[in-house]
This record gives C-alpha cells, sequence and structure tokens, in this order.
C-alpha cells in the first residue's frame, strides 16, 4: 500500500552524490535524515566543499542543516554563501 499524500508513496529515493544539496524538495520530516545521509556519501566519495540549499524563510531548515553539521567530525568550516550563490538561503561546507 502507498500513501497517496505523496507524489512518491512510500518509495525512498535515490539523491544524486554531487557537491550541491538543494532541499526544496526534501520533506521538512526527513531533512534532518537526508543531510546526514549526504553528508557521509559526499565524505566518502573525497568531496572538499559542499553547498547545502535550504532556503531562506524563517530558518528553520539552516538551523536544522546547522545543527547536522555540527555533529560531523570531518566538517572543516561552515559559512553562509555568497550573494550569488544563494547568500544566507544556503550553507558553504569545508571538509577535512
Amino acid at each position: 500500500m502507498t500513501d497517496s499524500s505523496t507524489p512518491f508513496g512510500d518509495e525512498p529515493f535515490q539523491i544524486p552524490i554531487e557537491d550541491v544539496l538543494d532541499l526544496h524538495a526534501v520533506p521538512a520530516r526527513d531533512v534532518r535524515e537526508v543531510v546526514d545521509a549526504w553528508l557521509d556519501e559526499v565524505h566518502a566519495a573525497g568531496f572538499r566543499e559542499l553547498r547545502i540549499i535550504h532556503g531562506k524563510g524563517i530558518g528553520v531548515q539552516r538551523e536544522i542543516v546547522h545543527s547536522v553539521l555540527a555533529t560531523k567530525k570531518f566538517v572543516k568550516s561552515i559559512s553562509d554563501a555568497p550573494p550569488e550563490a544563494g547568500g544566507w538561503g544556503a550553507t558553504i561546507v569545508t571538509i577535512q
């Protein structure tokens, strides 16, 4: 049985392992888990600089993203993206 309230039902979907993660399509309830798993994958793949697009809004997603980043020992630094890359609606992450 699938959940008809979402277009994807209960089926898991793959997120490409790239240096940018756009959270606009991720349901709010899944953001923490998605960011956590994606960070482990990009770290294992050898990426060194990442951009997480969480949106501006009222800052809830940004805080979730930053709280996950704080748990990762391989994260060297985080900062707001430059204006042309999303400003405070995106976070730049440097990995050791």
